[in-house]
């Protein structure tokens, strides 16, 4: 278009074209560093291994662009090396830290996960839109369509009003807005309670009941797979794909420990042997009464209404003492957790079990004023051989039988200084206590609770080998509308 406008005006030497073209091309590539240099990556790592691997690649490739765009490089950082905050990954304790040192020379703070796949120069012409002078909450907006457990049944008139980011497609903050939080932090300490589901809680805090901003949906952030035609018209992408990182671990590699009890032998053990059962080669029932039919093994601990605190530690220390020391991964569960062995064995093929591993869903409580991070038991708790000797050797036990399991071993592996590892496919809840959109983009390793649905057919749908969704590197659906 410039050439055009030039030839237009009668250019007499043509011989100047293509100094004019460059000076263009120069101003351009100025005017794009100082963009760039204005935006800061922030990167939702974690320090295990593989993850810290995956996105030290995509800070890598971030930089690259940057490279071949021009001399000035944005700031990217990764939240696992962020070591002053125990609860860095709930990233609002980061936002006093963002404001002092980016808060003068920088424009905006943008997050990623380490799967987004980020087109850097449609990023740039995308938050060109946006006055960065203004407070901007900048993402791929959600929803809930009906309340949820998981959002406290938060707008339960009508959930669908609130929007809240989906990180897989990246969120962004602008600084004023970044420094509006970072004051408010100072003045009014996060308080000591849970994190939950961290996008939805994020969101929450910066709308302040009305008094900050909705989210913006953005539809250049996006989740479609990079290689999907609608991909085109999209600044971020995300991969469909469950992480497969060799062969997937052996069947006789994944000991099962299934957490029951005599009152729930009767309807939740039979949907455990109609579904995932067979894809568990070494299986094992808990409860407070030896029942043969099952079997069911009586560990000796008495069943409670409150945690089972008592309960898992003696599996963790059946676990090391009764079963093969070449048997590295171990998985409990709850009788109501549907869970695809299938498919944990090919995730656990991407971590090493001479590390001490402690992977599922993560919670927080208390991050705000130190506190821990835990894996909530309901999704599933997978521990390498290893993890458990180290917690075992330490004098961390349970201050109470009943008190709550997955609770007392994130304290206890925080004081060992083992960081737990997060991964999104493992589920607290139900199908339907999730945001299709947000699912739409998953490959699922467990659902929870078999409240109002069907257990069974929820697992022949979402979980079971059969409907595995990789189908040559491409998206499959299915009708999943009801669940």
């Amino acid at each position: 278009a410039f050439a055009v406008s030039v030839v237009s005006e009668g250019a007499e030497d043509e011989t100047e074209l293509p100094v004019l073209q460059k000076a263009e091309k120069s101003r351009t590539i100025s005017k794009i560093g100082r963009e760039l240099k204005g935006i800061v990556f922030v990167i939702q790592s974690q320090s295990n291994s593989f993850h810290s691997k995956r996105a030290e690649d995509l800070k890598r490739n971030i930089l690259k662009q940057a490279v071949d765009l021009g001399k000035e490089l944005p700031t990217v950082l990764l939240i696992h090396q962020i070591n002053r905050h125990e609860g860095a990954w709930t990233i609002l304790p980061l936002m006093r830290d963002f404001s002092v040192t980016y808060g003068r020379n920088s424009s905006w703070i943008f997050f990623c996960e380490e799967d987004t796949r980020i087109q850097v120069v449609k990023l740039l012409e995308t938050l060109r839109r946006f006055d960065k002078s203004k407070e901007w909450f900048l993402g791929k907006a959600l929803y809930d369509e009906e309340s949820t457990i998981i959002h406290h049944y938060a707008f339960a008139e009508n959930p669908t009003v609130f929007k809240f980011p989906d990180f897989a497609a990246g969120w962004a903050l602008s600084i004023p807005l970044v420094n509006k939080l970072a004051k408010k932090l100072k003045s009014e300490p996060l308080k000591s309670d849970f994190t939950i589901d961290l996008k939805h809680e994020i969101a929450l805090y910066i709308w302040q009941k009305g008094e900050g901003p909705h989210l913006t949906p953005v539809p250049e952030f996006c989740t479609d797979d990079v290689t999907s035609y609608k991909a085109d018209h999209c600044a971020t992408t995300f991969s469909n794909f469950l992480p497969l990182c060799g062969e997937p671990v052996n069947k006789e590699d994944v000991f099962v420990a299934v957490k029951t009890c005599r009152k729930f032998h009767g309807d939740r053990i039979p949907v455990v042997k109609q579904t995932w059962e067979r894809e568990a080669a070494l299986i094992e029932y808990y409860s407070d009464y030896a029942d043969i039919s099952i079997p069911t093994i009586d560990l000796g601990v008495p069943n409670t209404d409150r945690g089972h605190c008592g309960k898992t530690f003696a599996i963790l220390e059946r676990f090391l003492n009764h079963t093969s020391p070449r048997t590295p991964w171990l998985v409990v569960v709850d009788d109501d957790t549907l869970i695809s062995i299938f498919r944990l064995r090919k995730l656990l093929s991407c971590y090493d079990p001479n590390e001490p591993v402690f992977l599922g869903e993560r919670y927080g409580y208390g991050l705000g004023t130190g506190g821990y991070s835990y894996i909530t038991g309901g999704g599933g708790m997978v521990f390498s051989r290893t993890a458990v000797q180290k917690l075992l050797a330490s004098k961390c036990r349970c201050y109470s039988m009943d008190a709550p399991d997955d609770m007392v071993l994130g304290m206890c592996f925080s004081g060992l200084g083992i960081p737990i590892t997060h991964s999104p496919l493992f589920h607290q809840a139900r199908p339907m206590d999730y945001p299709k959109d947000y699912l739409s983009h998953q490959i699922p390793v467990s659902f929870h609770k078999h409240w109002n649905i069907d257990p069974v057919k929820v697992y022949f749908t979402w979980l079971a080998p059969n409907t595995e969704e990789s189908h040559n590197g491409k998206h499959v659906g299915y009708n999943r509308e009801d669940l």
